[in-house]
């Protein structure tokens, strides 16, 4: 690389940036920002379904080559540039201008669905308080004569859920009406988000050691209430027993890449926001390390008290099971009382069956199988808000866990929030079009309120489908697209060699061979591999969604339902939107610089160097 390079790209000043009050703040941050609420709720859920211990084989191949290698691409790019996603690339390439715009888009359209889920986390949290617990009883009907039927039909907790505080619709087309519930806590939490994030890092960097470390507290509380309970031993085996027939099913090995992708919050452009308020020399690279590490070692970590209780909640189902079948056989047969235990029941109904088969046929028995019970996966808000609400009534001083396990939530989805700020905040402070003369408060201020505005739609009685159609498309496809065009763009337009050089400048050592060979190509294949493989399976089937219909003949099952065509529409739009900007973005440029190739006064633009960028920060001699 040419050593001229006298006139560097506009860079901001060391003493008009930001900083880190340490560095423990700034790890505490990017740690906050990778554990989310998918660590708790989506990451045992796969190894659940994906023959429990085995999945951690690709997982971990995954994290090795994909993981890590751009977590350390993209600390190592904000901290070399000390400036915002849009930012950044523009500096690089202005033909990669359009990857920066690309994640600031996503980072929008995630935060204002992640916000209304934190919505309704709070509204848990606020009914956590009633004695007994809201979701552990129905309500009577209007006459008053007996239970809500709707309620009597499927559970008190999905009841709870899906009427008191959804409100839904049984179809994505019709809206419904504003829950004014759900309006009040969407406001107290982009009021909390604003507060926490009035003046970027330094508010938020007060508010993570709370949100950041509160939540690794409650789950060890978990833990040790957990594996106390009866269950958690068969729970947990279930969950870490391996079947390694399961890895030779390429949706394994998909999910496993996707997790690993979604999880360390990877292109949203929050990674790069927080690392440029480091100063250029700070060894980046085991910083990735350090965070990509402990994210997996949280999501096993959460896996333990997430099983222990849903064991629990299993092991208490397949007794209540046999309780009932108990009940019927001894009023069947007029024994006496407790002839029949939980413990000697499959021997006596061994020696009924052979004595009296018509009898026993006709009492219609309910199969109690704890397998079964255990069978019973679900990932995401039906894990969080009713399966282990369902478990937290089961235990004692169920108030207490309710409210210990809403605020973890909440503070898990916080910190990932400030992320998700940071990466539309950090750009829009470095571009142009916002006069300087606006205060950070404001504009932090004007942000969280065009938010909550456009967020209302998500407290609409169909807000939940279409919080699963932001999640599912905007939050998905995009983000594989600019990581790939991350790690193309550095490796191929900025190139290794130069890119090399400045990591050894801010780190003191050159990236070994690990990080150059997943750099130049396990990293862009994997991120192409799991791309085309994500939309072959979304395209093989037909998109639908499960619809909450008490009208259904299958109630309480969901009924299964297809997009209608301008709701496919939109998840196109979304899933297309932010990606369109990249070739948008490169086009434009290429006619611009062919237009001014023509005018003789043309000069070609400087190319980029980290080392001459940040020259007025002293640096060893080379």
């Amino acid at each position: 690389m040419s050593k001229d390079l006298s006139v560097p790209p506009e860079i901001p000043k060391e003493d008009g940036r930001p900083k880190w009050d340490n560095k423990f703040q700034y790890i505490l941050s990017c740690i906050g920002f990778a554990v989310g609420l998918g660590n708790v709720w989506r990451f045992p859920y796969l190894c659940q379904i994906h023959g429990g211990g085995a999945f951690l084989i690709p997982y971990f191949i995954a994290l090795l080559f994909e993981g890590i290698p751009l977590l350390h691409l993209e600390l190592a790019l904000g901290q070399c540039l000390r400036k915002g996603s849009i930012g950044v690339w523009n500096t690089i390439s202005p033909y990669l201008g359009g990857v920066g715009i690309g994640s600031w888009m996503v980072s929008v359209l995630v935060s204002l669905y992640y916000n209304t889920v934190l919505t309704w986390v709070m509204w848990y949290f606020i009914n956590s308080f009633q004695e007994p617990l809201p979701w552990s009883v129905c309500p009577l009907n209007e006459n008053r004569t007996g239970l809500n039927e709707e309620c009597y039909k499927s559970t008190a907790v999905n009841y709870f859920w899906y009427r008191k505080t959804l409100n839904i619709t049984p179809d994505v087309t019709e809206t419904g009406t504003l829950q004014w519930w759900l309006i009040l806590c969407l406001a107290t939490c982009w009021a909390i988000v604003y507060l926490c994030t009035i003046r970027g890092i330094e508010t938020t960097g007060k508010a993570i050691y709370v949100t950041a470390i509160f939540p690794y507290l409650v789950l060890t509380i978990f833990l040790i209430h957990g594996l106390t309970l009866p269950g958690a031993t068969d729970g947990l085996a279930y969950l870490f027993t391996p079947n390694l027939n399961t890895l030779k099913n390429p949706r394994v090995w998909l999910d496993a890449a996707t997790q690993i992708f979604f999880s360390l919050s990877l292109a949203f452009g929050g990674l790069i926001a927080f690392s440029s308020y480091n100063p250029p020399k700070n060894d980046c690279e085991k910083d990735a390390v350090t965070v990509a590490i402990v994210n997996s070692v949280t999501s096993l970590y959460a896996s333990i008290p997430v099983f222990s209780v849903l064991g629990f909640k299993a092991m208490t189902g397949y007794w209540d099971c046999l309780d009932r079948n108990i009940i019927n056989v001894i009023n069947e047969f007029d024994l006496p009382e407790e002839s029949i235990m939980r413990q000697n029941y499959t021997a006596w109904i061994s020696y009924l069956n052979s004595s009296h088969p018509e009898k026993i046929a006709g009492l219609k028995l309910k199969s109690c199988d704890l397998q079964e019970f255990l069978d019973q996966s679900v990932s995401g808000t039906g894990l969080a808000f009713i399966i282990f609400t369902q478990a937290i009534i089961l235990m004692p001083g169920s108030q207490a866990w309710a409210i210990l396990f809403f605020v973890m939530l909440f503070s898990l989805g916080l910190s990932s929030m400030f992320g998700n700020i940071e990466g539309v905040f950090t750009p829009l402070l470095e571009l142009r079009i916002i006069p300087k003369s606006i205060p950070k408060e404001l504009l932090s201020g004007i942000i969280c309120l065009i938010s909550f505005l456009i967020a209302l739609c998500f407290t609409l009685g169909s807000g939940s489908y279409w919080i699963d159609i932001f999640d599912s498309y905007a939050g998905s496809v995009p983000l594989l697209v600019i990581a790939f065009f991350e790690v193309i763009g550095v490796a191929y337009v900025y190139k290794m060699k130069r890119f090399s050089k400045d990591v050894k400048w801010m780190t003191g050592r050159k990236p070994n061979l690990y990080w150059q060979i997943t750099w130049r190509f396990i990293s862009p294949l994997l991120l192409l591999i799991v791309f085309v493989a994500f939309v072959t399976l979304q395209i093989q089937k037909p998109a639908s969604y499960a619809a909450w219909n008490p009208k259904y003949e299958g109630f309480p099952m969901k009924e299964e339902k297809v997009y209608p065509p301008w709701v496919l529409a939109i998840c196109v739009l979304l899933a297309v939107l932010p990606c369109v900007f990249v070739p948008l973005v490169a086009l434009f440029h290429l006619i611009k610089r062919m237009c001014r190739n023509k005018e003789p006064s043309f000069v070609a633009p400087e190319v980029f160097s980290c080392q001459g960028s940040n020259s007025n920060f002293s640096h060893p001699k080379e």
